[in-house]
């Protein structure tokens, strides 16, 4: 039996989106913690995080956060020590630094809980603590 081939879909990139309780605290959070620019406002907030789109979207009533979801909103830093400091600086609690394959990582939440990653990238050397 022969399968069919179908045709490819035409998809393209919009957004990467959290839902959040309060949009307001977040919008803060994100604008003056995180320092990411602010695109647009009316019932969602848009950020453009190095030119990918990035939404907080208010939750439906009644409609539970998940914190602990299998997507995060990862952010590529080049120091990845001198960034937890400064989140720390501005009362963010992180995860320690961790080794991984191909670099370092730490995790942090915005005030809905979700889950925020920092990335830096290690080329030519093992990641260290």
């Amino acid at each position: 039996m022969q399968s069919a081939v179908l045709p490819a879909l035409k998809l393209s990139f919009d957004a990467v989106f959290y839902y959040v309780r309060d949009i307001d605290q977040s919008i803060e959070f994100y604008r003056h913690t995180l320092g990411v620019k602010l695109v647009s406002h009316d019932f969602v907030a848009r950020f453009d995080v190095d030119g990918v789109l990035f939404e907080l979207v208010p939750s439906p009533h009644g409609q539970p956060i998940s914190g602990t979801g299998n997507a995060w909103l990862c952010l590529q830093v080049n120091d990845i020590r001198e960034t937890v400091r400064q989140l720390n600086e501005r009362a963010v609690e992180t995860g320690e630094v961790k080794p991984e394959p191909g670099g370092l990582l730490s995790l942090f939440h915005h005030p809905d809980g979700n889950e925020l990653c920092l990335w830096q990238y290690v080329t030519g050397e093992r990641a260290r603590n």
